[in-house]
């Protein structure tokens, strides 16, 4: 037992807190759609990339922290 690799619980956190984060994703998935022929390369996705990401983090963390007391 002392001789397991330790799992890395955020990366599994992300995993679930995903699903809650379904608004976001597709925000940024119509997003991406929308930009995907610009040819330009003025157009991005950034906001809506940080805005899923952050739901994700914000859902993440107090499991997180919880597991590390």
């Amino acid at each position: 037992m002392a001789d397991e690799e330790p799992t890395d619980q955020k990366k599994y956190l992300e995993d679930i807190c995903k699903a809650q984060c379904a608004k976001p994703m597709h925000d940024y998935g119509e997003c991406v759609k929308r930009v995907s022929g610009d040819e330009s390369g003025s157009k991005h996705c950034t906001g809506q990339y940080f805005d899923y990401w952050t739901c994700v983090d914000k859902c993440v963390a107090p499991k997180l922290f919880a597991k590390l007391k």
